[in-house]
C-alpha cells in the first residue's frame, strides 16, 4: 500500500514534470517568434536572430533533476483584471505597397506620433532629421490608417523590457510590403549597448535594412546591440501608460509573450509642428 508520504512525493514529481512540459513548450513558441522577428528584438524582438537577448529570456530548466524531491508550489493566483478599455469598432487594413514611399517630410521640422490606445494615449517625439526614412514611413502609414485597430502583440518582461506593435496581423510576421534602411544607429542616447527607457525603435529580421512597420517601445532600460533604428522618445505621460501595460504582465509567464492587457491602437496619427 502506498503511504501518504509516498503519494505526496509522487504527486509532486508529476506536477514538476507537467511544469517542465509547459516551460519547454513556452520556450519552443518563443523560439518560433524570435526566428520570425520582429520583437525586438526578436524583433530581435522578434525574430531576430537577434535575439541577442534570447539567452536572458530563457532559463535552462532541462538541467533540473526530475527525480529530486520537489515541494509542491502554491496554486497560481488568478489573473489580474485587464487594465485597458475595449477597442474601438473597426477593422485593421491589409493593404501593402511594393516600395518605400518617397521621402516627403520636412527633415528640419518637428513631428509627433500619437498612439491612441485602449490603455491610454502615448505621444512620441519623432527624430525626423536623424531618421528621415523611418519618420516618413510612419507619416505615410499613419495617413493610410495602417496602424489603426492593430494589436500590440508582444511584451517582454525579462532581460529586455519592451512592448512591440505595428503588425496588423498581430502575429509578428506582418509588414507593409516594403522595407526601410537602418538609420541613427549611433544616436547619442545609445550608450554601452543600452536602449534607455522611453526609446522607440524599429524591429527587424536581424538583417541590415530590414525594418518595415513593426516597432518597439522600451519601458525600462534594455541591453541590445545597436541594430535597431531609434526614431523617437515617449512622453512622460506615455511612459505611465507603458508601465500600466507592463505591470499587467504577459501570457506565458516566461517573460516573452502577448500582453495580458488588451493593447490595441485605436488610432495612430503623425503631426508636424
Amino acid at each position: 500500500m502506498v503511504s501518504q508520504e509516498q503519494r505526496r512525493r509522487q504527486l509532486a514529481r508529476e506536477k514538476f514534470l507537467r511544469q517542465q512540459q509547459r516551460r519547454t513548450e513556452a520556450r519552443r513558441k518563443s523560439r518560433v517568434r524570435n526566428s520570425v522577428i520582429a520583437s525586438v528584438l526578436g524583433v530581435v524582438l522578434v525574430g531576430s536572430g537577434a535575439l541577442y537577448a534570447t539567452g536572458a529570456l530563457e532559463q535552462d530548466d532541462d538541467k533540473t533533476n526530475a527525480n529530486a524531491e520537489v515541494t509542491p508550489s502554491a496554486a497560481p493566483t488568478s489573473k489580474a483584471p485587464d487594465p485597458c478599455d475595449k477597442p474601438a469598432e473597426g477593422k485593421v487594413k491589409t493593404e501593402t505597397w511594393k516600395k518605400e514611399p518617397a521621402v516627403a517630410i520636412d527633415k528640419s521640422a518637428k513631428y509627433t506620433l500619437k498612439l491612441d490606445t485602449t490603455c491610454g494615449g502615448i505621444d512620441v517625439a519623432l527624430k525626423a532629421s536623424a531618421a528621415p526614412h523611418t519618420v516618413n514611413s510612419f507619416d505615410f502609414l499613419a495617413k493610410k490608417g495602417y496602424f489603426d485597430h492593430s494589436k500590440c502583440h508582444r511584451l517582454t518582461t525579462n532581460g529586455i523590457y519592451v512592448l512591440q506593435c505595428g503588425d496588423p496581423t498581430g502575429t509578428g510576421t506582418g509588414g507593409p510590403g516594403y522595407t526601410i534602411p537602418d538609420e541613427n544607429l549611433k544616436d547619442k542616447s545609445l550608450k554601452d549597448n543600452i536602449y534607455p527607457a522611453g526609446t522607440v525603435a524599429m524591429a527587424n529580421t536581424g538583417q541590415p535594412d530590414s525594418g518595415g512597420s513593426q516597432f518597439f517601445l522600451v519601458y525600462q532600460d534594455s541591453q541590445l546591440p545597436p541594430s535597431y533604428t531609434p526614431f523617437g522618445t515617449v512622453s512622460d505621460a506615455g511612459m505611465k501608460v507603458l508601465k500600466k501595460i507592463a505591470d499587467a504582465g504577459e501570457n506565458t509567464g516566461a517573460g516573452d509573450g502577448a500582453p495580458n492587457a488588451t493593447v490595441v491602437i485605436d488610432k495612430a496619427t503623425v503631426t508636424k509642428s
